[in-house]
């Protein structure tokens, strides 16, 4: 049985295919990963696997400097990228491939604050068009019509889509974007099929993995004797909690330390919340102060206080109230993230991580901040994220930020107009896309200027030392 992967990048390598292949090496070989890129970059990378038989070497490290190595063989097939996408509809269409996964960033979703797609991103449009005449799109939704349609034709079967990345409710709200995508494109036939053929559950998941280093291919041969073309490096945690909603079977993860639960909400929210909104407050803080990589951020003290203050103040009391008893041990989670993120040997960079502020503020921030001023409680810990941000984007205005910053949220003439205003914070906190009904209210505003004014004295005094 086939595991269909879409985004072959370094995560998935470091995440999803070392859980099927632990499980191979228990002996349980039933299952096989095939890879694709819906997009023709990383070409480098796919000659590299398909030279390897889609076989490349882990290393993996601890916050202890403690490296191993771990030769990965679970996708065992490297499927060629094509502008038509046909061997990856093909191959989506077998009845062999039980489960269609996916690694796709927040924004490459496009949805909005109401979870409707956003059909002012011109790649969504273009795709709508497409898949209108019946050709294979770029995004999600195109690429997967495309597959569906073709699977449905075979009568192949019912078929499992599986998120595998930071999106909040990712099954869930993959579900209704996809489902408005078939509707906007008047294919009801396809529409009626998914709605009975595919399950779409949540899932949560968690491995640092940095872009790998020019080095780490040398670092590989020196430990492996192997020559390896396309290593991948990440921190030694990992994480995976999935809903066990699965229409067509799936590997025993289990067996392999993947938890399989009702609800990955609880799990979901906390490392949301304490973990990817701590690492983009690193990245911020350390781009400003001219740091490269976040386990020198995680280690500048003040730095450091800013993310366990906003994880002790603001988080933990709306996650951990009474009325919400919390499975995860949240001060312990703050901590040992931390000491993940303080990791000198992954050498992850700001530039990695600072990436995609325009859907990160509404998608890791904006419900701790919409929580706490419901309970009438103060957002001031918080607060400092956006203004991070805020000071970060007014660096990127004035062409500072020391390297491309990327965003595929951002509107450059909203986010030029924002740093332009006569009062940036009032502007800033005005844009609907990234507040949704908190846009313009007092409250924000008044914690935001009194975050910003932290924040100046925070780079007047690091950069001033």
């Amino acid at each position: 049985m086939v595991q269909l992967h879409l985004g072959l990048g370094s995560f998935h390598r470091a995440h999803q295919a070392v859980y099927l292949q632990q499980l191979i090496d228990l002996g349980d070989t039933r299952w096989s990963i095939s890879g694709a890129n819906l997009r023709p970059d990383m070409a480098d990378v796919l000659a590299a696997l398909q030279s390897q038989g889609g076989a490349y070497t882990l290393e993996t490290v601890t916050p202890e400097g403690v490296y191993s190595y771990q030769r990965i063989a679970s996708i065992r097939e490297v499927l060629p990228y094509q502008k038509d996408l046909a061997a990856v509809i093909a191959r989506g269409a077998d009845a062999a491939t039980r489960i269609i996964s996916f690694t796709v960033t927040e924004a490459g979703y496009y949805l909005d604050a109401k979870d409707k797609l956003d059909r002012t991103f011109s790649d969504l449009a273009n795709d709508i068009e497409r898949a209108s005449n019946g050709v294979a799109g770029e995004t999600i939704y195109g690429a997967l019509c495309a597959i569906l349609r073709a699977r449905r034709a075979a009568d192949a079967g019912p078929v499992t889509l599986l998120n595998c990345d930071n999106l909040r409710h990712n099954g869930d709200r993959f579900r209704k974007g996809l489902l408005e995508f078939i509707g906007l494109i008047g294919d009801a036939a396809l529409l009626a099929w998914i709605e009975v053929h595919t399950s779409c559950p949540n899932a949560m998941v968690d491995r640092i993995t940095p872009r790998p280093p020019p080095e780490l291919r040398e670092r590989v041969r020196q430990a492996t004797g192997r020559d390896d073309l396309a290593p991948v490096t990440g921190e030694s945690f990992i994480q995976w909690v999935i809903e066990d909603r699965f229409i067509a079977g799936r590997p025993a993860w289990e067996h392999v330390g993947a938890q399989l639960v009702d609800s990955v909400q609880p799990y979901e929210e906390a490392k949301i919340r304490l973990l990817n909104a701590t690492h983009s407050c690193i990245a911020w803080a350390g781009t400003l102060i001219g740091l490269q990589f976040i386990h020198e951020g995680t280690h500048t003290p003040a730095i450091r206080k800013m993310a366990y203050d906003y994880v002790t103040d603001d988080v933990i009391p709306v996650l951990g109230s009474p009325g919400a008893p919390n499975p995860v041990d949240l001060p312990a989670y703050r901590d040992v993230v931390l000491d993940r993120f303080g990791n000198p040997a992954i050498r992850d960079t700001n530039q990695r991580v600072a990436m995609d502020g325009f859907s990160k503020i509404p998608g890791f921030i904006v419900p701790t901040i919409r929580e706490r001023l419901a309970r009438n409680e103060s957002i001031d810990s918080v607060a400092m994220l956006p203004a991070l941000f805020l000071a970060f984007l007014q660096r990127w205005h004035k062409g500072e930020v020391p390297y491309t910053y990327q965003d595929q949220s951002m509107d450059p003439v909203v986010a030029h107009a924002i740093c332009e205003a006569a009062d940036p914070v009032a502007a800033f906190c005005a844009d609907r896309p990234l507040w949704g009904p908190l846009a313009g209210d007092a409250r924000l505003v008044d914690a935001m200027r009194r975050a910003t004014a932290r924040v100046q004295d925070f780079v007047a005094t690091a950069t001033s030392a």
